[in-house]
């Protein structure tokens, strides 16, 4: 059995989906099915997900929010009328849709947007499934709730619960095609919950974790996972395989193919993932394995993200107060904010955070609690940073990744605001300016691959 979702780009209109209804037919072992909502058909296109949320929000701040509904219903009903729905079946669904959309409960802001922004997954796993019998297969809409899909109790942000995966097992048992929307759950009482944008990728790996799949396939737009962001550097190399650590770093670092939390359940439960494009299904894509063999190469992909900023921390012999680091970190707990590293040194410490997070009001009384709760000499908040971050397996057993890869980017006139390296030595991370991101990622691929 094969788990195989279809992302947004792969659904966004009725000649996409019927791509991908050849797909499924093409392997009968692809018999759980997981679907995004229809994604750009074109550039300048809007995502459904994206007329949902504007909706919901027409909703929550005027009350009506008709011309984005009719946008909403425009873009399905499209879809059906491409692919050869019968009149009855469209209204059964249009219907369906209106009903979701008006019953969504208002009470709670985020609960409602959390229903307003799955009715784009739910209804497309409808029609495809339906357009599944048209094709004459027994295909069925498996409703996440009948499922057992039970998520946690974080309105755009929930997490799987163990107790799913033994409810979920069950799947595999159900005869035909079984159509499974992405991207969100129930929580155990029964309120719906969404992952964080992008979380149809989470969805298909819970599956294929669950039924024990021999492989998730994730289909979207590219034939493969590149060495670098194609936009660029211009047809970059294809990477044939590449570990979930691998995958799991770059995710993180911009990599926009996986969300970044897909991989855990596959990863613990050893399934292998293949990406492939559903516009050129033959080619074979890259698989993500527990282990591969190093090809020479040791950098594997190279990524960048912005929008990040850097507190800076200094205090005279730092490095022998015991808990300022814990003392540090609290302040940042207790004013709701994560933190994604912590370079430091003997008299100083930075704590590197998402810059949208913080606000200049939170801003202010961090930097008033640094100075009073913990004595601190110097305190200073850098914003306007890019990660730039370069993944290899085969780095562990390179000498002079480091040099190479400062040397570079000293040619390129980049200045390095923070290095700091992992313990796995899977990857190495560059701190820098935004405005430099571009000429840094450039810098480093022409240095890795010479290309």
């Amino acid at each position: 059995m094969k788990v195989a979702k279809f992302g947004g780009t792969s659904l966004a209109s009725a000649e996409q989906i019927q791509k991908v209804g050849a797909i499924i037919r093409a392997d009968a072992s692809r018999r759980i099915i997981v679907v995004s909502a229809p994604g750009k058909r074109f550039k300048e296109d809007v995502k459904v997900t994206d007329l949902l949320i504007a909706y919901g929000q027409g909703i929550l701040q005027r009350g009506t929010a008709e011309a984005e509904k009719e946008a909403v219903l425009s873009r399905f009903q499209q879809i059906m009328e491409g692919l050869g729905f019968p009149n009855h079946q469209k209204e059964e669904i249009l219907g369906d849709l209106n009903k979701a959309l008006r019953s969504a409960p208002k009470d709670r802001p985020e609960r409602f947007l959390d229903a307003i922004k799955a009715v784009g997954e739910d209804t497309n796993a409808r029609i495809v499934a339906h357009y599944l019998r048209l094709l004459g297969e027994e295909a069925f809409y498996v409703n996440p709730w009948d499922a057992g899909f039970y998520l946690t109790d974080e309105a755009g942000n929930a997490q799987i619960l163990p107790e799913s995966y033994d409810r979920l097992r069950s799947l595999k048992e159900r005869k035909g095609i079984l159509v499974f929307p992405g991207f969100f759950g129930y929580t155990p009482e029964g309120v719906l919950v969404t992952f964080s944008r992008g979380g149809s990728d989470i969805t298909g790996s819970i599956l294929a974790a669950a039924v024990q799949a021999e492989l998730y396939e994730n289909f979207t737009d590219v034939d493969a996972i590149y060495t670098v962001n194609p936009r660029i550097i211009p047809n970059p190399r294809e990477i044939q395989e590449i570990t979930y650590r691998e995958m799991r770093e770059l995710s993180y670092a911009g990599f926009s193919v996986f969300h970044e939390e897909a991989l855990l359940p596959a990863y613990r439960a050893g399934i292998p993932v293949c990406v492939k494009n559903t516009n050129n299904p033959s080619a074979p894509g890259t698989m993500i394995v527990s282990e591969r063999t190093l090809n020479g190469n040791p950098v594997t992909g190279i990524a960048s993200e912005q929008n990040f900023c850097s507190v800076f921390v200094s205090k005279y012999l730092l490095h022998r107060e015991i808990g300022f680091g814990r003392r540090l970190l609290q302040i940042f707990e207790e004013e709701g904010l994560s933190y994604e590293h912590t370079p430091s040194g003997i008299d100083n410490i930075s704590v590197i955070i998402r810059e949208q997070a913080l606000d200049r009001a939170k801003e202010e009384r961090i930097v008033e609690r640094i100075y009073k709760e913990l004595n601190a000499d110097h305190v200073s908040i850098e914003r306007d940073l890019a990660l730039i971050m370069i993944v290899g397996e085969g780095m562990r057993e390179n000498i002079g990744i480091a040099a190479r890869a400062t040397s570079a980017l000293a040619k390129a006139k980049v200045n390095l605001e923070m290095i700091n390296q992992g313990s796995s030595e899977v990857s190495m991370m560059f701190g820098v300016k935004a405005a430099d991101a571009e000429r840094a990622v450039i810098a480093l691929y022409h240095e890795f691959y010479g290309d």
